[in-house]
């Protein structure tokens, strides 16, 4: 059988898909890790900041190496790591004599294999002939989203009818994925990267304010988002007192859901949109829905800003994608490594603070006295700080697009 490029892209959705995997199983099971292995909510959140932080190291190593190696080599290994990692997310935390340390290792491998993909997938794809690359873009990240929404369905369903005993199998039945892809990766053509003599260096990219501009709006998306998706599961059950499989599916499934549907209404339609004034909407959603999340007194309008914040961050990450690769088209690999960098970074950084934030703010004064006038637990006044403290990043995206927007029109 002859494969073309058809087939590239399918390996590149499933690739997102992948990755879908990689960020969002370990977030569902955080209520299981804390009541099996005695893990706090700045430990859960360490894990978050290890992935992401990760993934921006295997970011760096992808900007230095993968034009080197070749498109091919990188996402086979990236499958093998991501695939490996799985495996070793289900067996370390049982035989170590630490589970954490165990959960930790499991998490180092996949994801430097989830960073590699991160980088790889959009330029390959990008590379691809054809027009409307912005579109393109955005229908591939929208199958990240379609990943995340099996990944929690699934997850949260199984858990339900098989018991909170059968999480170490899970793993097991994710790794299918990355492992069967692994082979399609290594029959699909792939268009090879230009030479690097065509391409702007990494210093040249970072003379430019709009460039510099670009990489803090990749961080505050990658906070935005993922600082919502990774607590939203604990903070139902633990921070809104709902039922699991409830707030799961309510929560961060219909999140994910709202999510691809903005991705792939872009998708389609996206021409008949101005990105950077869609994004700047985004951002002010965005604030809106964790002020909602936060501070609403029913928790099922709670769940719903949660979930609309799933819309409001759709364009966010693809979005700044696009808008840098057409701002500067000789990027390369390296253009989208270092927003990568910045998204993990984000990625990275927000959830821990947010977890950072709830663990501190439960031994505070004001959330004392909260907990005695109001008689909600500390853990729940906690996370509700943590998110809070999270809104910053919006805020930020909102003020940078607008002054992106400006940048540019002043450069034309």
């Amino acid at each position: 059988m002859t494969l073309s490029y058809r087939h590239t892209t399918l390996a590149c959705y499933t690739g997102y898909i992948t990755q879908a995997i990689i960020n969002n199983l370990a977030p569902l099971l955080f209520v299981i890790f804390q009541d099996s292995f005695g893990l706090s909510f700045e430990q859960v959140g360490r894990l978050v900041l290890l992935n992401f932080g990760v993934q921006l190291v295997a970011d760096v190593f992808s900007a230095r190496y993968v034009d080197r190696i070749g498109y091919r080599a990188a996402a086979v290994l990236a499958h093998v790591l991501c695939t490996a990692g799985l495996v070793l997310l289900s067996v370390l935390p049982r035989v170590l004599p630490s589970p954490y340390l165990g959960l930790q290792i499991a998490a180092v491998v996949y994801a430097f294999g989830g960073g590699l993909l991160e980088v790889i997938v959009s330029p390959i794809v990008n590379a691809l002939p054809g027009e409307a690359k912005e579109r393109a873009m955005s229908l591939l990240h929208s199958f990240y989203c379609w990943g995340q929404v099996a990944v929690v369905l699934l997850t949260t369903l199984l858990i339900r009818f098989c018991g909170a005993s059968f999480w170490p199998a899970l793993p097991f039945l994710w790794c299918i994925i990355p492992l069967c892809n692994l082979f399609f990766f290594l029959r699909v053509p792939l268009v090879p990267p230009e030479a690097e003599e065509k391409l702007m260096s990494l210093s040249e990219l970072l003379r430019s304010p709009l460039f510099l501009i670009g990489l803090i709006l990749m961080m505050c998306a990658g906070a935005a988002e993922l600082t919502m998706s990774q607590w939203s599961s604990l903070f139902a059950e633990r921070g809104l007192q709902v039922p699991k499989i409830l707030g799961d599916l309510l929560g961060p499934c219909l999140f994910a859901i709202l999510m691809g549907i903005g991705r792939a209404f872009y998708g389609i339609c996206g021409e008949k949109l101005n990105l950077s004034h869609a994004l700047t909407l985004c951002g002010g959603l965005c604030v809106v829905c964790y002020l909602v999340t936060v501070f609403s007194p029913w928790p099922l309008l709670s769940l719903l800003g949660c979930a609309i914040c799933g819309l409001s961050v759709s364009l966010m990450w693809p979005g700044t994608f696009s808008l840098m690769a057409a701002a500067f088209p000789r990027g390369g690999t390296v253009l989208f490594a270092m927003l990568a960098v910045f998204g993990d970074l984000g990625g990275s950084l927000g959830p821990w603070l947010a977890g950072t934030v709830s663990d501190f703010a439960q031994h505070t004064g004001t959330l004392l006295q909260l907990n005695a006038t109001t008689g909600e637990e500390l853990s729940q006044l906690g996370l509700k700080c943590g998110l809070l403290a999270a809104v910053l990043f919006p805020v930020i995206l909102f003020a940078g697009t607008i002054l992106f927007r400006r940048l540019t029109h002043s450069r034309t």
